[in-house]
């Protein structure tokens, strides 16, 4: 069973390993609809809940509310979901009215009375950091969620809404993040050792590089276009050795997979990893990341092969 954490510091404990529903009701990235559709995505939930995991991430713009649509479906047959969902900042909005009025929104797509967890989904020059303050106390306030974050901040933005919020008594909870063996361009920003100092929790999403660490990429069989995209200078060919390096330490774990290891590396890092899942099956490999660690030298050994992975 994973282990429990608090969100920043705030009173909402959550598992230290969650679900990325991103996947859920999204056609252009991930191909909803095509090979999975609802009923697979259901069997991810049933089976994510099932293996302990409490924490569910989405936002109003996966899906074009889809996947709230079906999350909120999911959660209402069940008991004990954390749900986070998130404000995207687009450029006909502006003021903190406007953060209030898309939880609103997010709320009647999920069928919920709050959340968890309200996120603004990445900065803009609309939303300095008193204008998020204030919307994001106002939703604290009025009872709507429970605690509220930022993604894609950086270490001064990060501060700046940490700074604001502190200022009227709330908490900046957590800073949503792009973080993986393969992307650790946090570690070297300045936005991990912020977070650590400010005691905002990391949740990273993608921990597994879209696919790209499970070990089912090849040279011979590419990750689909919508996705390669994403990584348009990775090598598949150097990419195996990494996948080696985290087999080999899977099997001094009990025979543990790729893509265990990798979402273990994470949360060994004190992050909340948020992977996705499309099926039952994938949801409780994602699950068998928890409930025990990688050791240091372990990942420092990771690290060494994810480098030469990603080396230019």
């Amino acid at each position: 069973m994973p282990t429990r954490m608090k969100l920043g510091r705030t009173e909402v404990e959550v598992n230290s390993l969650g679900v990325g529903a991103w996947a859920w009701g999204d056609r252009m990235t991930w191909g909803y609809g095509r090979d999975y559709g609802k009923s697979e995505v259901r069997a991810a939930y049933d089976a994510s809940r099932e293996s302990g995991l409490d924490f569910f991430d989405t936002a109003e713009i996966y899906g074009m509310g889809r996947s709230e649509r079906l999350l909120g479906e999911f959660v209402r047959s069940s008991d004990g979901s954390v749900v986070a969902t998130k404000f995207f900042p687009y450029p006909w909005r502006f003021g903190p009215g406007s953060i209030l009025g898309a939880l609103r929104g997010s709320l009647h797509r999920l069928g919920l009375p709050r959340v968890g967890l309200y996120q603004i989904h990445w900065p803009s020059p609309a939303f300095p950091a008193q204008t998020l303050a204030q919307g994001l106390a106002r939703i604290i306030e009025v009872g709507l969620a429970q605690a509220v974050g930022v993604s894609n901040f950086s270490p001064r933005q990060t501060r700046e809404v940490h700074r604001a919020l502190e200022d009227r008594g709330i908490p900046l909870a957590s800073n949503q993040i792009e973080y993986s063996l393969l992307e650790r361009r946090v570690e070297t920003s300045g936005v991990l050792s912020a977070c650590r100092e400010l005691g905002v929790t990391v949740i990273a999403y993608s921990p597994l590089a879209m696919g790209l660490l499970s070990g089912k990429y090849t040279p011979t069989h590419p990750m689909p276009l919508a996705r390669r995209r994403a990584f348009p200078r990775m090598d598949l060919r150097r990419l195996q050795k990494l996948i080696g390096a985290l087999r080999e330490v899977g099997q001094a774990h009990a025979g543990k997979t790729a893509s265990q290891v990798a979402l273990n590396w994470v949360m060994a890092k004190g992050a909340l990893p948020i992977p996705g899942a499309k099926n039952a099956a994938q949801a409780r490999e994602n699950a068998g990341a928890s409930g025990w660690t990688i050791t240091p030298d372990e990942a420092c050994y990771l690290e060494r092969a994810a480098d030469e992975a990603v080396r230019r």
